[in-house]
Parts: structure tokens; sequence; C-alpha cells
């Protein structure tokens, strides 16, 4: 009677490599992501993932290149992910009433008019088509072929820079 053939778990190949292509993995990680615990988390994302795609049949030799190509994809699949949900924060955000800032209710128009003349044409634009023509964010992000999230950061920018010259003005009054 011939004794039955075990086989070996083709995971033992990554376990053998471990020690020495964690660091590899770990470091590839944290220099895109440049978060530790998301750089933890996605490294052991990475192994477990490798340890599935090594029992599968036909899968390709366990190496430092391979498991790094498999972080790549969970890296990928992480920013996906967040930006699925970011837009889905966004979409949520649109719905709700937008807040409204008192500070622009306190500006004398000649005096906005003259303020907008002294910034650049970027934030003028924003501010222009934002606060005088009313339009929603979305809308002047398409009209400055920008994101909405771009376009959110742009008027941020634009309104601290307005801010900084009128009251640059007004000081030197």
């Amino acid at each position: 009677m011939t004794e039955p053939r075990v086989q070996r778990d083709p995971a033992f190949a990554l376990l053998g490599l471990y020690e020495s292509a964690l660091p590899e993995v770990y470091g590839y990680l944290l220099s895109r992501c440049g978060n530790t615990t998301l750089a933890e988390e996605l490294t052991s994302e990475t192994f477990l993932g490798a340890v599935r795609a090594c029992r599968k049949t036909g899968s390709p030799p366990v190496s430092v290149p391979w498991l790094i190509g498999v972080a790549r994809h969970k890296l990928v699949d992480h920013w996906r992910r967040r930006e699925r949900e970011e837009r889905n924060l966004r979409l949520v955000k649109q719905d709700e009433p937008e807040a409204v800032d008192p500070w622009e209710d306190e500006i004398d128009a000649i005096q906005a008019r003259d303020t907008l003349a002294r910034l650049g044409p970027h934030h003028r634009a924003a501010l222009t088509l934002r606060y005088l023509d009313g339009l929603a964010v979305r809308d002047v992000a398409h009209l400055l072929d920008r994101t909405v999230h771009a376009t959110e950061a742009l008027l941020v920018r634009a309104k601290a820079a307005f801010r900084r010259e009128h009251d640059q003005k007004e000081g030197s009054e």
C-alpha cells in the first residue's frame, strides 16, 4: 500500500520570502500614500491577497516584484474606494443648503469691484462666477474646466486673497 502524498501549500513559498519582502512592500506603499497606518493596512491586505493568489492554479512564482504588483493593486483599489466615498459625500453635501458667509454682506459693492480688479484672473473668475453670478460650485467647476474639489479649493484660496487685498487696501486708507 502506498502512502498518500500530501501536497505542499503554495503559500509556503510566500512565507519563505516574507521577512525580506515585508520592508520592501511596506516601503513601497508608505512612499506612495504617506500614511503609516494606511501603509500597514495595505501591506497586510497585500500579503493576505498574495496568499489567496498563490493558492490558485496557474499563479505566477512568488517574488518581491510580484508582491509589489499586488501592493500596487491594493493601493489603487484603496484610492478608488476613497474617491467613491468622497463623491458620495459631495453628492450629499450638494443636497444640503449652502452655509451663508456673513462676511459677504459687509463689503461695499464698489470696494468689492476694486478689490476683484486687483486679484489674479483665476481668483477673479472663480469669485465672480460663484458670488456675483450666483452659480453653484459644480457649475463654476464646469465653466473653469476643473473638478468640483479643485474648484472648492480655488474658491477658498480666492476668498483668502480677496480678504487680504481688501484688508490691505482698507488699512492704507
